[in-house]
């Protein structure tokens, strides 16, 4: 164990942004739940009305979970967030073992380290300790934010340590996944599997068959009950599976050879296939599982809107605010609403295109662009297979949310004419879309280190449509935002020429970062 803490301190600093940035955005999605809640409904009646429409969609409560006491903030918060903010700290926990275990060992830094004065143990303790503390700071935050709302003191305890537990649950299963694996992209693999699968158990359990909600750590966190008659004892269930989790990783551990897996690696084919032979080939094995994980994501959720079919009013409630955000001003509002719904599943496309985008990156830093490159491979080459898988992945992720969309209509409202109708709306899209991963491209293409500053491009575009109109803001600030161009279909009629504009500045953008990526000298880390 020599040499834990000067590895903590070291693994602190390291990953001050990282930790600052998930534990303000995780504990901002639990606060923003009751400040939405309290705008949107102007009175208890409405709240009301929302909350018997949320708890008999089924759709709904697959995707967010039981629906208890949905008539209160406090119920709307656990209902609202608890699913995906045990998902987001699943991936917080995932991210930062992995990062400072078998993605250290794998790049070979560790094996530097441990020529030093370091234990053997030292790293893997350290990053137990980082881990924890990460998600204390998150279960603290969270609790502090609802408190300040604010909301009951014991409650709003109750889900921040709550989530704080069901985050080392899915540290522990990291954890173990690096020691079972020899790879990085295994590790995050087998975690993801597990963590997409206790979502999936507690869904299914959710809508009908309640055994499997206890099979899940989602399930056992949104168990406590807070907001609806609190209790304690399944954070007993989180707190120790978690502690079985470490354990067996540390087992496990000390009993592996360092750089190896306990589960092999299987040998490939002995001849790779004429796909793979390929640039494209090659960039779509490595992103084909992000591919499907974004469009099964994107389906489902706009499956979810579809459900709510012509009952968007009780949803939505009279407020003048929730007014203005869901459904612009002179529009009815179905079509509002779901002209609303399809630039919401553009946004979240936009997250899948930008991370594609930035895979590029990635593989620069890593070593691997370089590797590729002493091949007959340009450089042109080789980044436009990037841009042009990533163009067909983001057209087809976004259109099966619109897809989703037209399928959870059709079933509610019994109008099958809505499938074709909300996927051609969902079309147009497809160039903002592809605007925000040409910014991604022209920034790589300056520098590889500077790329993602893209991610501020989807915050400003996801600013705008929240509060562009509500909060009045200057109509130049918001035509920066790619989506504010576009005619809101089908509430609105198509326009081709903002269409046209946008794709070309998409091109440009693009084509800019592809010429600038042949001028600059390769990155390693």
């Amino acid at each position: 164990m020599t040499g834990t803490w000067t590895l903590v301190r070291h693994f602190l600093r390291r990953d001050r942004w990282m930790l600052l940035w998930w534990s303000l955005g995780i504990a901002l999605l639990y606060w923003s739940q009751a400040v939405s809640v309290e705008a949107v409904y102007a009175s208890q009646a409405e709240l009301d009305r929302a909350a018997a429409l949320m708890g008999s969609n089924a759709a709904f409560v697959a995707m967010a979970g039981p629906a208890r006491a949905l008539n209160t903030v406090g119920g709307q918060v656990t209902w609202q967030a608890t699913a995906f903010g045990a998902v987001a700290i699943g991936l917080m926990s995932m991210f930062l073992v992995v990062r400072h275990t078998r993605a250290e060992e794998e790049s070979g830094r560790d094996e530097l380290l441990r020529a030093s004065a370091i234990g053997r143990r030292a790293t893997t303790a350290a990053t137990v300790v980082v881990v924890a503390l990460a998600n204390l700071l998150v279960g603290l935050l969270v609790t502090l934010s609802l408190v300040s709302f604010p909301l009951a003191v014991g409650d709003s305890a109750a889900l921040g340590i709550g989530l704080a537990a069901t985050g080392l649950v899915f540290a522990g299963t990291a954890l173990l996944a690096a020691q079972l694996t020899s790879g990085a992209r295994a590790a995050y693999g087998l975690t993801g599997v597990v963590i997409g699968t206790a979502y999936v158990l507690r869904a299914i359990g959710d809508v009908g068959t309640p055994v499997l909600t206890w099979l899940s750590p989602i399930g056992w966190y949104q168990g406590m009950h807070a907001f609806s008659g609190v209790r304690w004892w399944p954070l007993l269930l989180l707190v120790a599976l978690a502690a079985v989790a470490v354990a067996a990783a540390l087992a496990v551990f000390a009993r592996r050879d360092h750089g190896s897996g306990v589960v092999a690696d299987r040998p490939g084919p002995a001849r790779a296939g004429a796909l793979l032979g390929t640039p494209l080939g090659l960039a779509w094995r490595l992103q084909r599982g992000a591919v499907w994980g974004w469009a099964a994501g994107l389906f489902l959720t706009g499956l979810s809107y579809g459900s709510l079919g012509t009952d968007v009013g009780d949803l939505l409630g009279d407020s003048a605010m929730s007014q203005e955000m869901f459904v612009p001003s002179g529009m009815s509002l179905v079509d509002g609403f779901y002209a609303t719904a399809i630039l919401m599943l553009a946004l979240m496309s936009s997250g899948f295109a930008i991370s594609s985008a930035l895979r590029p990156r990635h593989d620069e830093l890593d070593g691997r662009v370089e590797v590729l490159l002493a091949t007959g491979l340009s450089r042109t080459r080789w980044l436009l297979t990037q841009v042009v898988l990533t163009t067909l992945a983001s057209t087809a992720v976004l259109l099966l949310g619109g897809l989703g969309l037209g399928v959870g209509y059709w079933l509610t409202a019994d109008d099958g004419g809505a499938v074709g109708r909300y996927l051609l709306a969902t079309l147009p899209h497809v160039a903002p879309v592809l605007v925000l991963a040409g910014l991604t491209t022209l920034a790589y293409g300056v520098r590889a280190r500077w790329a993602g500053l893209a991610w501020l491009g989807l915050v400003l575009a996801l600013v705008v449509m929240l509060f562009g109109t509500v909060f009045r803001m200057p109509e130049w600030l918001q035509d920066l935002s790619p989506f504010h161009h576009l005619a809101l279909v089908p509430a609105e009629d198509f326009r081709w020429a903002p269409l046209l504009a946008l794709a070309a500045v998409a091109v440009a953008l693009t084509a800019a970062g592809i010429v600038g990526f042949t001028r600059r000298d390769v990155e390693v880390r």
